[in-house]
């Protein structure tokens, strides 16, 4: 495992991180996810993501990774970075999502019962709140680590002015801002707009989310929608209807790219994402322990020549 250190801060983070947004659920098999986060930690994966609402339902996924610290981890508890957020849809009331001081502390008060323990090292709000005072917010942070209830605080969905001002106000507090976690992927490249040059001005590290576009940018939908694929489920992130045979046929090019670089797609994407180090660490889900393995391997053939920068950009323009 390669780690990479956030920003300007002390901390590294493993190259690849494991999210715990699918398939760790209560609807899902506890075993599977007991697996996968097994077989994670011992490829040198140190960082699990996971955020309030992960599950379903709602704060099943802390319940049982809770359950899998206390099974198997809790001895490596000093190895691990563990993360989670809050900012979306949790509970009814006026208190339940957004970014209050009441909010986000109550949330965190939650998480940390759910998952049996007494601090996260990573606590992020989730999206910016567009009635709360950023001032609020950020204050609600600084309060959770001089509470002792997390060590690092991070920004997810944050545009690059409002992660500026965000910065800044956390830096007067006395509690820098660790982390920044977008969505990125070569599909997905809206943080070069901006965003990744306030993160190095800052001096604030970068996790990316959907680095494979929602599994776009794997072999699952070379030949079109697989019955047991995300885009064929309920899923209100990725439809079927947006991936047609344009789509396909940029993705087949990719893939045609990766093969001759000797990796998988999904590896290419990966390396794509972590190439010239301005991206801290590339997060993953996993429903298999093989995707996993394939996710670190992409780490054994990082670097990119010119020439297949370019042919990606030609592909995808």
């Amino acid at each position: 495992m390669t780690y990479n250190r956030s920003g300007r801060s002390g901390v590294k983070l493993p190259a690849i991180s494991l999210g715990l947004w699918h398939n760790f659920g209560g609807i899902n098999t506890y075993e599977n996810g007991r697996a996968l986060v097994r077989r994670a930690f011992d490829l040198g994966i140190t960082h699990f993501d996971l955020a309030n609402n992960y599950g379903p339902p709602a704060g099943s996924a802390e319940e049982s990774f809770g359950r899998m610290l206390k099974d198997d981890l809790r001895p490596y508890r000093d190895e691990l970075i563990i993360s989670t957020k809050a900012g979306y849809y949790m509970w009814p009331g006026p208190y339940g999502e957004w970014g209050s001081k009441k909010g986000l502390v109550a949330s965190l008060d939650q998480s940390l019962k759910r998952m049996g323990l007494d601090y996260v090292d990573i606590y992020y709000h989730h999206r910016p709140d567009p009635d709360t005072p950023l001032e609020e917010t950020m204050a609600a942070l600084d309060l959770v680590v001089r509470q002792g209830k997390a060590l690092y605080v991070g920004l997810s969905n944050y545009r690059p002015e409002q992660t500026r001002e965000a910065s800044r106000i956390l830096k007067r507090l006395g509690t820098p801002c660790l982390i920044h976690q977008p969505n990125y992927s070569m599909m997905s490249r809206w943080i070069e707009d901006g965003l990744q040059d306030v993160l190095d001005e800052e001096g604030i590290g970068s996790i990316v989310f959907s680095p494979l576009n929602q599994g776009i940018l794997t072999d699952r939908y070379l030949n079109g929608i697989a019955p047991d694929s995300r885009a064929a489920g309920p899923s209100v992130f990725l439809r079927s209807e947006g991936i047609d045979e344009a789509l396909i046929a940029k993705v087949r090019q990719l893939n045609e790219l990766a093969a001759e670089r000797g990796q998988k797609l999904s590896q290419m994407a990966l390396a794509w994402v972590l190439r010239g180090g301005r991206v801290t660490s590339a997060l993953i889900g996993a429903s298999k322990v093989e995707q996993i393995e394939d996710a670190v391997g992409a780490l054994a053939q990082p670097s990119f020549t010119q020439e297949e920068l370019d042919r990606i950009d030609r592909i995808l323009a």
